[in-house]
């Protein structure tokens, strides 16, 4: 099983603008596949630092010693380049999708099609599983989760179900929950609920919107003036952090322009690509796990923030 196909490869290096002797960084290492591309642009002096808080994803490190893989969670990732005594970059990289490995293995829980244990743990390491959200949150704690992370109108009797459920047994497994669940489901809606349930999940679990803000407030202060930050999402929530980062600096989207310039003094990045960058009908067709992608390039051009 292959680990991982990158998405939107072509569209991301070229968005990088890579310079042969800078140094990079992709913050979503998975299978490496971006990363291998970064490096086959880079001189002798270039520099790639890559991270994953996947332990499986370290098998896949890249044998050039113009490359560094660091375990650890992209949010902290400013930390780890400062122990390397490394202050400034000309380009950051992050693909925010699941690897295909994550999906299709049944034993991480992330896809409601393949039963196994309700985990969903990127850092296996890490305490909260999503076994535990399902049987310690309460059943309004999950409506909101179902609501702010999934998007759903049907949080609160998706939510009931849950509650219901798990008064006749803990729910284990992802078939347990997609039967709790499976009632409730309209059957022309029903995969597309399921998948914002697992998504929901996913995101409480992993935390994901917070480091996702995290990464972009650092990358601003990391990135040179004139470096750039590629990022590739794959829902409305990531998508949106993204879009009001690049254009206002603040991943909540609060515009503070000047009262007499109308410009605003913080934010850090000109937008690249004008319009979003989706996959061509090509790689849809080849891999349909991109479907969803967009991808955002921002070039620094202040040193605010």
């Amino acid at each position: 099983m292959a680990y991982h196909v990158p998405v939107l490869l072509h569209e991301c290096i070229e968005g990088l603008g890579i310079v042969p002797n800078g140094v990079y960084v992709d913050l979503t290492f998975g299978g490496g596949g971006h990363s291998r591309a970064i490096v086959e642009r880079l001189g002798p002096h270039g520099r790639l630092l890559a991270f994953d808080r996947d332990e499986e994803a370290m098998a896949n490190a890249i044998d050039d010693p113009r490359f560094t893989l660091i375990r650890g969670n992209f949010q902290y990732f400013r930390n780890f380049l400062s122990i390397r005594n490394i202050e400034h970059v000309d380009g950051i990289l992050a693909d925010l999708g699941l690897s295909s490995r994550h999906i299709d293995s049944p034993e991480r829980g992330f896809a409601f099609s393949h039963n196994g244990p309700l985990d969903m743990r990127m850092n296996r390491q890490a305490q909260l599983s999503a076994r535990q959200v399902l049987a310690q949150y309460t059943e309004e704690q999950l409506a909101q989760l179902l609501r702010t992370y999934g998007e759903l109108d049907a949080a609160r009797p998706l939510a009931r179900r849950i509650a219901e459920a798990r008064t006749q047994r803990e729910l284990c497994e992802v078939d347990d929950l997609v039967a709790a669940l499976e009632p409730a489901l309209p059957p022309q809606r029903r995969n597309k609920m399921l998948a914002q349930v697992f998504q929901a999940i996913r995101i409480e679990v992993n935390h994901e919107l917070d480091a996702l803000r995290a990464m972009l407030l650092g990358a601003a202060r990391t990135l040179r003036v004139g470096g750039r930050l590629a990022v590739v999402s794959y829902h409305s929530l990531e998508d949106r952090m993204v879009k009001n980062f690049m254009r206002t600096g603040s991943p909540d989207g609060n515009d503070e322009r000047d009262a007499i310039t109308g410009a605003n003094p913080n934010a850090p990045f000109e937008q690249v690509n004008r319009r979003v960058i989706t996959p061509s009908p090509r790689e849809q067709a080849d891999n349909s796990r991109s479907r969803s992608a967009k991808l955002r390039v921002g070039q620094r051009v202040t040193h605010t923030l």
